[in-house]
C-alpha cells in the first residue's frame, strides 16, 4: 500500500507545484485524508493551543471524565459499548456567530488564542478549497461559495481528549464515521497516536506528525465533486496509555446552503443515477445526527428521494 500522503505547502511556490498539487488530488481521489506540513500556522501558536488544551483538560475536564470512565466500568455488561465512545470533548462554535463567551471554564487567554487559531484554520481552509477547484478544474471561489448560504459558511471546533482506556480491546475512542460537511482541520497530538482511516479494506494509522495539520473530506466535498474525491471512514482507537489530545474544526456549509454536484464535473455522466444528490445542508444534518455511524451510502439516497425546488447554477 502507498504510504499516507504528506504535502509541504511551502513547495507550492517553487518548481515543485505540480508535483504538489499531483499528490493533493491523488490524496483526495484514493485516500480523503492528507498531513500538511509548513500550513502557515505558526509554531508557537500551536504549541500555546497544546499547552492551554491539555491544561483546561486537566483542571476542568479530567476528573469529570474519570467519574464517568469509573461508573462506566463499574456497570460492566449492562454498558453498550458498541453506542459509547471513550472521548472527553467540548465545542467551540466560531461563524456564523461565536458562542466562545459561553463556553465555561476557559480563561480568558484560552478563548484569545482559540479565536486566533480558528482565524488563521479559516484562512487556511479557504486555501485548500480554491487548491481543490484547480485541481478539479472548477472557477476559483467556487467551493466556498457552494458552501456560502445566506450567512455564509458554518465553521466550528471540537475539542478532544482521548484519556488512557484500561479496556481498549472493547471500546472505542471514536466509533467508526465519515463527516458529513465539508473539510475538516485537525491538529492532533504528536505522542499519542490512535486515528485511523479505512483504505482498501484496512485500517490505516493517521501518522502523528509534530506541528502538522491532518485534513480530511466531508460527505459534502464528496456530493459537490459527484464522488471524484471522497469522504472515507475513520475512527480513534482507545489507548491503554497516555491522553490523545484532538483539536478538530469543520470548515462546513451554511445551513441553509443548497448543495449539489458541480455541473461541470457531469459532462461526461452518462447514467442518472450515476449523480449524487441535491439537498439543503440542514436536511443532510438533521438525517446525520440519527444515522452518524452507519455508512454514508444509504443517506445519500435517502437525499435522493427528497424533493428540492430548483437552484440558480453558482455565480462565479
Amino acid at each position: 500500500m502507498a504510504s499516507f500522503p504528506v504535502i509541504n505547502l511551502e513547495k507550492l511556490e517553487g518548481g515543485e507545484r505540480s508535483r504538489v498539487m499531483e499528490v493533493l488530488h491523488d490524496a483526495c481521489a484514493n485516500w480523503g485524508f492528507f498531513e500538511l506540513l509548513h500550513h502557515g500556522i505558526s509554531h508557537e501558536l500551536l504549541d500555546k493551543v497544546e499547552r492551554l488544551t491539555k491544561d483546561h483538560y486537566k483542571k476542568c475536564m479530567e476528573e469529570r471524565f474519570r467519574e464517568f470512565a469509573s461508573k462506566t466500568l463499574q456497570d460492566g455488561s449492562k454498558v453498550d459499548v458498541d453506542n459509547l465512545d471513550w472521548e472527553s470533548t467540548f465545542y467551540l462554535r466560531h461563524l456564523p456567530t461565536s458562542n466562545m463567551s459561553e463556553i465555561p471554564d476557559l480563561s480568558d487567554e484560552y478563548r484569545e488564542t482559540m479565536k486566533e487559531f480558528a482565524l488563521r484554520l479559516e484562512e487556511l481552509a479557504e486555501q485548500l478549497l480554491d487548491l481543490l477547484c484547480e485541481n478539479l478544474g472548477l472557477e476559483k471561489g467556487y467551493l466556498k461559495k457552494a458552501f456560502s448560504g445566506s450567512k455564509g459558511p458554518t465553521f466550528g471546533t471540537k475539542v478532544s481528549n482521548y484519556p488512557p482506556c484500561p479496556k481498549p480491546e472493547l471500546i472505542k475512542g471514536l466509533r467508526a464515521h465519515t463527516d458529513a460537511g465539508g473539510l475538516i482541520l485537525l491538529f492532533q497530538d504528536d505522542k499519542v497516536s490512535g486515528l485511523q482511516l479505512l483504505k482498501d479494506g484496512e485500517w490505516v494509522d493517521v501518522p502523528p506528525m509534530h506541528h502538522s495539520i491532518v485534513i480530511n473530506l466531508g460527505d459534502q466535498i464528496e456530493v459537490i465533486t459527484n464522488g471524484e474525491y471522497k469522504s472515507v471512514l475513520h475512527r480513534v482507537l482507545a489507548q491503554p496509555d497516555g491522553t490523545r489530545m484532538s483539536i478538530a474544526s469543520f470548515y462546513n456549509p451554511g445551513s441553509d446552503a443548497v448543495i449539489y454536484p458541480a455541473a461541470a464535473l457531469l459532462e461526461e455522466v452518462e447514467n442518472q443515477s450515476e449523480v449524487y444528490p441535491k439537498f439543503m445542508f440542514e436536511d443532510y444534518m438533521k438525517l446525520y445526527a440519527v444515522q452518524k455511524f452507519q455508512a454514508k451510502e444509504p443517506r445519500f439516497e435517502t437525499m435522493k428521494a427528497m424533493k428540492i425546488a430548483n437552484v440558480q447554477p453558482i455565480a462565479t
